[in-house]
């Protein structure tokens, strides 16, 4: 029954993110908005709906390690698993805007998780941990810089040449019924693929912080590289590219920072090699700019990333 379940919600994931990959991008042309706004901010936050419901409820019910593990194994995901797939399907270009705020912002907030989680290591008292003073400075940090990442975007944009392809007719009521529609699969595909994946681990004695940063992780991930893949397979990159990064972002300022406001989070299993992860994706995805291709994640960087995740999940299993 669990695998029927498993099934089950794997394929609403898919319908929901192909309904909003194209309700989104319509909306895009229709209004003129870069596509890669759309990624950071509709695409990315409502992908991230599962992380948020998981890590909130974790932090009311004091599984707080479950809270912090989740958006650390989230993403490790998003950065290693769907850039990695979606850069083995097709070579990621990398925007100027993307090298020069996009990614530093998300590596950016990395390393302050990484600080707010160093207590011990800082002297600033016997347990790591984000109390709720930090979580409300995530949360400030992350409205100031969506506010910031928007306006340079747009302004960005008003300097590109018109797009010389007819644009897309429509009912903006339709496409914005596919995006909540799309949104809703999502959510709920996730929840249901999550919870049976979750039970078939536990029935397998699986430990229960390996399943927040694995299984639990995994699953609130599957939204994103649903969408993400679709929107390479559809030749949107900078759609893919936008939700992975505005995806990592909200999980560390938006729903770390709500998590910890609620109830301060205590690191509990998770430890600095885990947090750590997280900072090294995040830095690996900025020096893909950099190497042979410049501006690019080829092929050979997305199977980098792609073994780096399997060689970390397979410490953590034999750990």
């Amino acid at each position: 029954m669990n695998i029927l379940l498993l099934l089950t919600g794997l394929v609403l994931i898919l319908a929901g993110a192909n309904y909003l990959t194209d309700g989104a991008a319509a909306i895009a042309q229709r209004f003129r908005v870069p596509e890669f706004i759309i990624g950071l901010t509709v695409v990315a936050v409502g992908t991230s709906t599962p992380e948020l419901v998981v890590s909130v409820l974790s932090a009311v019910q004091g599984h707080t390690d479950m809270a912090i593990g989740n958006v650390v194994g989230s993403n490790l995901f998003n950065s290693l698993v769907i850039l990695g797939v979606c850069a083995l399907i097709a070579p990621m270009a990398l925007t100027r805007g993307n090298i020069r705020r996009d990614i530093p912002i998300g590596l950016g907030a990395s390393l302050l998780l990484l600080l707010f989680t160093a207590d011990r290591w800082l002297h600033l008292g016997p347990a790591d941990r984000i109390n709720r003073t930090e979580g409300i400075v995530m949360m400030v940090c992350y409205l100031l810089l969506m506010l910031f990442t928007v306006r340079q975007a747009l302004r960005e944009n008003r300097d590109r040449p018109a797009d010389p392809r007819p644009e897309k007719r429509g009912s903006v009521w339709l496409h914005g019924v596919m995006v909540v529609g799309g949104l809703a699969a999502l959510v709920y595909g996730g929840d249901l693929f999550l919870k049976s994946a979750t039970e078939l681990a536990r029935r397998l004695g699986i430990s229960e912080s390996v399943i927040a940063i694995t299984l639990v992780a995994g699953g609130t991930s599957l939204p994103e590289l649903a969408s993400s893949v679709i929107s390479i397979v559809k030749g949107k990159s900078e759609l893919a590219l936008g939700n992975v990064v505005g995806s990592n972002i909200a999980n560390i300022l938006l729903i770390l920072g709500l998590s910890a406001t609620i109830h301060p989070l205590s690191m509990g299993g998770i430890t600095r090699l885990d947090i750590g992860m997280v900072v090294l994706s995040s830095l690996l995805l900025f020096l893909s700019a950099f190497t042979f291709r410049r501006r690019m994640l080829d092929r050979w960087e997305g199977a980098i990333f792609l073994i780096l995740y399997v060689g970390y999940i397979w410490f953590l299993i034999r750990h």
